[in-house]
């Protein structure tokens, strides 16, 4: 079982920096793919941003490629997600999602991952 807790979020205007955290249990986070989703309101949950084991691999949702940065730091079981250029679509509930080894779901959707935080609330004024 993993348990993640993200933090970071908050009120900021557009154009401005926001970054947040995710913060896991246990000593086998770096056996985990981890990945950044975001839920607005009256919409489903899109994948903004994944990370593999090593950091080796990087994935990124379109609209997000150039803005947002994931890494990770295994030492500290923590993964990041700095987002700089932020506009308000951008606003939604942010969460951080760890997906097994073995897991056959696309690590690009929702599906794709086991364990889930509680998410962050971000919200980008005009």
């Amino acid at each position: 079982q993993v348990q993640l807790v993200e933090s970071g979020g908050g009120l900021v205007q557009a154009g401005g920096s926001l970054r947040l955290s995710c913060a896991t249990s246990g000593r086998t986070f770096v056996a985990y793919t981890m990945g950044w989703f975001r839920q607005a309101p009256g919409k489903g949950r899109e994948f903004v941003a994944a990370i593999s084991t090593s950091g080796g691999t990087i994935r990124y949702e379109d609209s997000v490629k150039d803005r947002f940065t994931i890494s990770r730091d295994n030492a500290k079981g923590t993964v990041y997600l700095q987002m700089n250029s932020l506009k308000p679509e951008d606003s939604a509930v942010y969460y951080c999602a760890a997906r097994a080894p073995g897991t056959w779901s696309s690590w690009l959707a929702a599906s794709g991952y086991d364990y889930w935080g509680q998410g962050t609330q971000v919200t980008v004024s005009s």
